[in-house]
């Protein structure tokens, strides 16, 4: 098998830009040295009002130590976020009151797969390579720019508390 020896290949997070829900190009290299959690998100799932509440709950605790919450919309499973960006942050910031970035709407499986989820799932020992099983998954990023976690949508956020203190050192 052939392995791709390009300097080009991404080597952390930091080395991708993704369209915020305005459009505009966000260069991940500005969250460096913070720790990440990144969730693909819905807004007419099952689970998105608990994750929504407790992400917010975990955003207003760790923001100011560190830890940065970037939601990837996605309409992938069920179509669940069948809205357009506009009327999801809408809703996000309505109804949640959520200040965490919300980025461009994505998919994060099959072969137009986002970049920055390939990277994510292949993860820096390729530990995390099976496709998002549903919405809500989450990846803890290190401060270097590597997946070291990744989360069942079914996992409550709050329940991540220990391991995120533990990546920003508190």
């Amino acid at each position: 098998m052939a392995t791709d020896s390009s300097n080009d290949a991404p080597k952390s997070v930091f080395d991708f830009a993704v369209k915020d829900a305005k459009g505009d190009l966000v260069d991940l290299s500005t969250y460096k040295g913070k720790v990440l959690l990144i969730v693909n998100v819905a807004s007419k799932c099952g689970l998105t009002d608990s994750n929504y509440t407790e992400l917010n709950q975990l955003y207003d605790k760790f923001k100011n130590q560190g830890l940065e919450i970037l939601a990837f919309p996605c309409n992938q499973f069920l179509e669940q976020e069948p809205e357009s960006s506009d009327k999801i942050v809408d809703f996000v910031c309505t109804r949640f009151k959520s200040e965490f970035p919300i980025f461009d709407k994505i998919e994060v499986n099959g072969e137009n797969s986002a970049p920055l989820y390939k990277f994510l799932k292949a993860g820096k020992y390729g530990i995390f390579g099976d496709e998002i099983q549903w919405n809500f998954a989450k990846f803890l990023v290190d401060k270097d720019g590597q997946a070291v976690d990744r989360y069942y949508p079914t996992t409550s956020p709050l329940s991540l508390e220990r391991d995120i203190s533990q990546l920003l050192g508190i």
